[in-house]
């Protein structure tokens, strides 16, 4: 039978049946402790994982073009948080102030690396050139992230503690598994490589451990209570005016700049979507935890968000440049033809 086309994917599913569930069965007491302690296991292995996949010979491969990764990391950590703190007088009405310091955090977020090499490769992009990038812009975002929360988000919402000492916390907890993972390469990146159901078990397995101990924490310190339905709704439109911008400007933005359409498609899709997989860990991390469940929630929308988005836009630009390919070669046929 066929999947409905309505129908989100997956692990949007299992995101929302992981709210829903700490919404009416949270882990309270011992069992939160234990619940934290798993977590932070899972995270770790996460990262772990990600460092034994990801291959250096594509990062040295990508590294040269270093114009196009100057733009996408200025996108990511630059063009978004300006943006967040342009549109906060127009947007931050629309949602409640725990909801905006949430979309302020996915503002000071990494790229994504899966899926923006996916849609790259599916849009006819510079896919070793998209590698490099959204791989830079993950490893660079475990330090750039906490020192720009520091300086955009003043919430009482944030931990407390100095942005060298979230550094230090997010090192040890993300960067420290990953370098083990980079180091072990050699030995295990081969069973990693064709065992890849694995790393994505584990990648969502975490984000969806880590939801529901953060759904939970603030499930019992009322969060439901604290957040209207139409600030559910006014964070679509947040999002979805966030999204936009982003995408207008890294599209105009990349062609006044001379890129090649190659190019140009890498920094579309590498600079202008969030990690859903680096921002949850790292959100437990710096944030308090009572407050970590308003945090992620705009990051999860704002991930399904940009998913269905790209989605559409990699698959039109990339049937229009297979057109484009089928027509030359059907030029390059007819004189051929016209030969014999």
């Amino acid at each position: 039978m066929a999947r409905p086309k309505f129908l989100p994917d997956n692990f949007t599913l299992c995101l929302i049946g992981t709210v829903t569930l700490a919404s009416v069965l949270p882990v309270h007491g011992q069992a939160a402790v234990g619940f934290n302690w798993l977590t932070n296991v899972a995270v770790g292995l996460l990262f772990f994982l990600h460092g034994a996949k990801l291959s250096r010979e594509a990062i040295v491969a990508g590294a040269t073009h270093w114009r196009l990764h100057a733009v996408v990391l200025l996108s990511t950590f630059v063009l978004f948080p300006l943006l967040g703190f342009a549109l906060k007088p127009v947007l931050s009405p629309l949602v409640t102030p725990a909801l905006y310091t949430g979309v302020l955090f996915l503002c000071t977020l990494p790229s994504t690396v899966q899926s923006s090499i996916a849609f790259t490769s599916m849009a006819k992009g510079n896919v070793p050139a998209a590698v490099c990038s959204a791989s830079a812009s993950s490893l660079l975002g475990i330090f750039i992230t906490p020192a720009l929360v520091s300086l955009i988000v003043t919430s009482q919402a944030a931990g407390g503690g100095s942005a060298w000492h979230t550094v230090g916390d997010i090192v040890l907890q993300l960067l420290v598994p990953f370098v083990a993972g980079q180091l072990l390469r050699p030995v295990i990146g081969r069973w990693i490589e064709h065992n890849r159901n694995v790393l994505k078990f584990v990648d969502q397995g975490s984000i969806l451990l880590v939801v529901y101990a953060a759904f939970s924490e603030a499930v019992n310190e009322g969060l439901w209570h604290h957040i209207p339905l139409t600030a559910l709704g006014g964070l679509v439109i947040v999002n979805a005016v966030l999204l936009a911008a982003a995408l207008a400007i890294t599209i105009f933005g990349s062609k006044r700049l001379g890129f090649s359409r190659a190019d140009q498609i890498t920094i579309i899709f590498c600079g202008s979507k969030k990690s859903l997989a680096a921002g949850v860990p790292m959100a437990k991390v710096i944030f308090a935890s009572h407050a970590v469940g308003a945090v992620v929630l705009p990051l999860m929308l704002f991930h399904q968000i940009q998913l269905m988005v790209c989605a559409a836009l990699a698959q039109r630009w990339g049937a229009r440049d297979l057109s484009a390919e089928k027509q030359a070669a059907a030029h390059r046929a007819a004189p051929a033809v016209a030969r014999r």
